[in-house]
């Protein structure tokens, strides 16, 4: 039987092998518009301590143990040039021969590793890293490609702001807070009613009477204590507009129940430029769609001006399937997770109805309007607009 090092020898006589020189010179490749070579895909296969100490920018990490489990969700194309690296080359050469008996066919091992790439000065990045506690709640999206420990760690530097905590609000923020979303804003001037319970998931009984905000600010924050929440116990009106919306968001989920709110959330939107993700709902049908600036319409291009008051009952009139909320909600948080960790294909462009009654989903093509007031070709709606008279939001917040 070979020693070890004998063993080792041996694959890597039988492994292509680069320095960390000529390894670095193709690094930079990516960087160089006379590159006649497109950058390799470095691969990282050391430990997960190991990479959290400091890895090559843009390398993708799979520690040995998994390489032959996990390769193919994450480099799926077999002719994809490859560098393996590891501390000093040995562990790489076994991975580099792994993938060859795998079916890659362009797989270099780096001789010395990651040891010698930082001797010879080369730049490498230390990542901010989850703690063991953060490790063991995300570790059902960790082990998912696309979101993963570089997607967790965006969504826990996220930023979203929820508009209502009510019907939307209460499980789009429950499902926020429990992805890790790091900050949720909720706007919302009502207090917690008994009427609300039926559907206001993250409110109780014990806390009728108080504000929405901070009965939902209790509950997300007993959920899970990665997240900060912003509580604005006021409605959003032209005067706060842009001390709310202007604060930093990075996506912002609409759960008003009423015209004014709808209006000025897009048109702030669209002026800073911020992703909304739109629901409504009524008796047991149910809407959601992803207002995007510049890559699809927005809310007026749908809806130019508010209806007549007698044709936009709020579920207060009109009522609603208490479990309808919930579905909708779930969709919000849905997307807003998309848009956060740039993963799939948004409803930007599309408009999903939903019917509770029949159990049916149906799907809309939405176009962008070139004659839109506020995002067309030539905008004529350039500051807020309250449209108080077209709902009475006497003593009401935003939500649903």
């Amino acid at each position: 039987m070979p020693t070890y090092r004998e063993h080792l020898a041996q694959i890597k006589a039988e492994v292509d092998e680069i320095g960390t020189p000529e390894a670095h010179e193709r690094f930079g490749d990516s960087a160089r518009s006379d590159a006649i070579q497109a950058a390799p895909l470095f691969l990282d296969v050391r430990e997960l301590d190991e990479w959290q100490e400091g890895h090559i920018p843009g390398a993708v990490h799979i520690s040995r143990g998994n390489l032959e489990s996990r390769i193919e969700s994450l480099v799926p194309d077999k002719e994809r040039e490859i560098f393996v690296y590891c501390a000093v080359g040995s562990r790489s050469a076994f991975a580099a021969k792994a993938l060859a008996e795998l079916g890659y066919t362009d797989v270099t091992s780096v001789a010395g590793g990651f040891t010698d790439w930082k001797r010879n000065g080369y730049d490498f990045t230390t990542p901010k890293t989850l703690t063991a506690a953060q490790r063991s709640r995300y570790s059902r999206h960790l082990l998912i490609p696309e979101v993963g420990d570089e997607g967790q760690k965006k969504l826990l530097d996220a930023r979203v702001l929820l508009i209502g905590a009510g019907g939307l609000g209460s499980p789009a923020s429950l499902y926020l807070a429990a992805a890790g979303v790091g900050t949720l804003g909720i706007v919302d001037a009502d207090v917690v009613d008994d009427s609300n319970l039926q559907r206001q998931i993250v409110h109780s009984t014990d806390r009728l009477g108080e504000p929405k905000v901070l009965s939902a600010k209790q509950t997300i924050e007993a959920l899970n204590p990665d997240v900060t929440v912003i509580p604005y116990e006021e409605r959003l009106t032209s005067d706060n507009v842009e001390r709310i919306i202007g604060a930093g968001w990075d996506v912002i989920v609409d759960g008003a129940d009423n015209f004014p709110t709808r209006y000025l959330v897009n048109d702030a939107s669209i002026w800073h430029n911020i992703a909304v993700v739109h629901g409504s709902i009524y008796r047991f049908e149910g809407q959601v769609t992803v207002f995007e600036p510049g890559a699809g319409p927005c809310y007026r291009c749908l809806f130019p001006s508010p209806p007549p008051p007698e044709l936009a009952p709020s579920c207060s009139e009109g009522g609603v399937l208490g479990v309808l909320p919930g579905i909708v909600g779930s969709l919000q948080a849905s997307e807003a997770l998309k848009l956060i960790l740039g993963i799939g294909e948004s409803l930007t462009g599309r408009l999903l109805l939903f019917d509770a009654l029949h159990t049916t989903f149906d799907e809309v093509s939405v176009k962008h309007d070139p004659t839109c007031p506020v995002c067309g070709e030539h905008p004529t709606i350039t500051e807020y607009i309250d449209y108080v008279q077209f709902c009475n939001l006497a003593g009401r917040g935003v939500a649903s």
